[in-house]
């Protein structure tokens, strides 16, 4: 295969109802279908606890502790990032946020995906249900202090969770150092 130059069209090769696969010169990567975002939530609440997520995700073939997440897009066609991603936060742990802030958006595994996400800070979290996300989506909620985030991620890997790599955001200080 040659190498992309930019400008150049990707070929698509599959696409289903939420991913579509792509090669461009010698590069194959995977992206959304559809015109579907991404938004990522970062909810703290007011006695300094994060809002995490944990979830079995096939790929990975283990559950994963994360923040929450949800599709722009995927239910109501041209719904807005800060819309959706309180729905999401609601739906997935049973906080609802008074206000949303955008922060920016990231790519999350740029060599192989072209799919970008926003991430969000969640502001003036009430608690006004469970959560736990749709029926069959199996979701626990855990709400964990900022500072004994370390050891809960320590103790997730020690009983067979993958940590998703937005995570860093919380521990990068522990990490460096």
């Amino acid at each position: 295969m040659s190498a992309a130059a930019p400008g150049d069209a990707p070929r698509i090769v599959w696409s289903g109802q939420y991913i579509v696969t792509k090669t461009l010169g010698r590069w194959e990567f995977v992206g959304r279908a559809r015109g579907i975002g991404a938004a990522v939530i970062l909810a703290i609440d007011a006695e300094d606890h994060v809002l995490l997520v944990e979830q079995y995700r096939v790929p990975l073939g283990a559950p994963c502790i994360e923040l929450p997440a949800g599709l722009v897009g995927d239910v109501v066609a041209g719904e807005d990032v800060a819309t959706s991603a309180a729905r999401e936060l609601e739906e997935e742990t049973g906080y609802r946020p008074g206000r949303v802030e955008i922060v920016g958006e990231f790519a999350s595994s740029p060599g192989m995906v072209s799919e970008t996400f926003t991430l969000v800070r969640a502001h003036d979290l009430v608690k006004v249900g469970d959560g736990g996300g749709e029926p069959g989506e199996g979701i626990t909620v855990h709400r964990v202090a900022r500072a004994d985030l370390p050891g809960f991620v320590a103790a997730a890997r020690a009983r067979g969770c993958r940590i998703d790599v937005k995570l860093l955001l919380l521990l990068g200080a522990a990490i460096a150092g």
